[in-house]
């Protein structure tokens, strides 16, 4: 017969074919928790052989972070409903970590009777490996931020920090001026050396001249021995000068002769001390509006005004918020020696409809305050101070929280589209929804199609 008419021949694929040819790791356990099955997969992702694995307890097999009290398959077989895409870790056989997502089912037999249970496991090492690469774009020292205000400030800081050039910092109380100054210290070649802060306008002149520049035993009455001053700590690194605006003229006189000829004269000395240190200053005022009025030295405005950072405030960069509020809990965790896992999608809405007054001081209190209250899980709305949760009308409240919940959505999809090269379906997969949800969302969100 001619071969052209035979019927192709039928191939049968069992279950267990198809668990084999997978990605994803996959091993069932039975009642007692020893491992029945396990795939290909799961000997690739664990580096342990199905022989090593089945008959063993899952916990010797996996040594995962959930196994102990946030076991998804313990769950699973308690209350009967599955778990989908829950992340954690587990230490492969060469003892390293290896970030994983899991889901879990129960296994019934044919009468319906639990049996046991199933568990796939998805390594996430290559977006693990992405999800740093994109943060190393968006942090330098310990600075993060994905806004494009902030971008244009952290691509520059660099190189502002090889620079011998004084810094003039603006911003308003709580915009993280000190941490941009440090920041730059520690990429500066001054890193070895001490940074050194003094606030300016917490101290009356004569004890800011004396912490500034020291004195000489008897400069007056009290002074039993010499003291060194702010100058004189920082040689050879960094002084910054928090809120100048606040100086005297009498002081400013001092700090232009230290800026200019990089020398000072301690309280009662009559020598003069040579100075090597590089001067970063910062002042929540405007120096030039106090220049046209008399308030501030203006040689010394042009002294200090040599590289400027404008920093701004909190609410014009809310996209930084979900980065900072992980930031702050990763911290207060280490801190407190809590286990908070994250806030909720409607706490985090509020934070992002809030005005910030305070800045980034402001959130960060407001995450230690919710340390306070939440013991473990999420931060919820319930652990966030009244002057958020009432500060906005219902009408505006319902309608700032829709935009912030819009734009946490929008950051979302777009991260997800770059990670997958913009394919559409691979992007809805991932986000576990329907291409064409995908698409209506976009086009929703006005995120570009290209």
């Amino acid at each position: 017969m001619n071969g052209k008419n035979n019927p192709p021949k039928s191939v049968e694929i069992s279950g267990i074919d198809i668990l084999e040819s997978i990605s994803d790791g996959v091993f069932t356990v039975d009642l007692d928790w020893n491992i029945t099955f396990f795939n290909r997969a799961a000997e690739e992702i664990t580096g342990i052989s199905r022989s090593e694995a089945v008959n063993r307890k899952c916990w010797e097999v996996f040594r995962s972070s959930m196994c102990e009290n946030e076991c998804a398959l313990r769950e699973t077989l308690s209350t009967g409903k599955p778990i989908i895409g829950k992340t954690g870790f587990i230490i492969n056989s060469d003892g390293e970590k290896v970030p994983i997502s899991v889901s879990t089912a129960v296994l019934r037999d044919n009468q319906g009777a639990i049996v046991g249970g199933a568990e796939t496991f998805r390594d996430l090492s290559e977006l693990e490996a992405l999800r740093k690469e994109l943060e190393g774009r968006y942090r330098v020292g310990e600075l993060v931020s994905c806004s494009p205000l902030m971008q244009k400030i952290l691509e520059v800081l660099p190189a502002i920090a090889e620079s011998p050039s004084t810094v003039l910092i603006l911003g308003e109380t709580g915009t993280g001026k000190e941490l941009i100054a440090r920041t730059i210290h520690e990429l500066s070649p001054r890193r070895k050396a001490p940074f050194v802060a003094i606030n300016c306008g917490a101290l009356p002149d004569t004890l800011l001249e004396s912490e500034l520049f020291g004195y000489k035993a008897g400069a007056f009455t009290g002074a039993v021995k010499d003291k060194p001053g702010r100058v004189t700590i920082a040689e050879g690194g960094t002084l910054f000068l928090d809120e100048i605006g606040e100086t005297s003229q009498a002081v400013q006189v001092k700090l232009l002769r230290l800026l200019q000829d990089k020398s000072y004269e301690p309280l009662g000395s009559t020598r003069v001390k040579k100075a090597d240190v590089r001067i970063i200053c910062a002042t929540n005022r405007d120096l030039l509006k106090m220049v046209h009025k008399g308030e501030f030295r203006e040689d010394l405005y042009y002294r200090i005004n040599v590289v400027r950072i404008e920093l701004p405030p909190l609410r014009k960069r809310k996209e930084d918020i979900p980065m900072l509020v992980e930031e702050f809990i990763e911290r207060f965790n280490t801190l407190r020696r809590k286990n908070i896992t994250g806030i909720t999608p409607e706490a985090l809405s509020l934070l992002m409809a809030y005005n910030w007054p305070g800045n980034i001081r402001e959130l960060e209190n407001v995450i230690e305050r919710a340390f306070v209250l939440c013991n473990k899980g999420y931060i919820g709305i319930e652990h966030l101070p009244e002057e958020i949760t009432t500060s906005l009308g219902d009408e505006k409240r319902k309608g700032d929280i829709r935009k912030a919940k819009d734009m946490l959505e929008a950051k979302i999809i777009e991260e997800a589209l770059r990670r997958n090269n913009f394919n559409k379906a691979a992007t809805a997969k991932e986000l576990g929804i329907h291409k064409s949800t995908l698409f209506r969302k976009m086009k929703k969100l006005g995120i570009n199609l290209h």
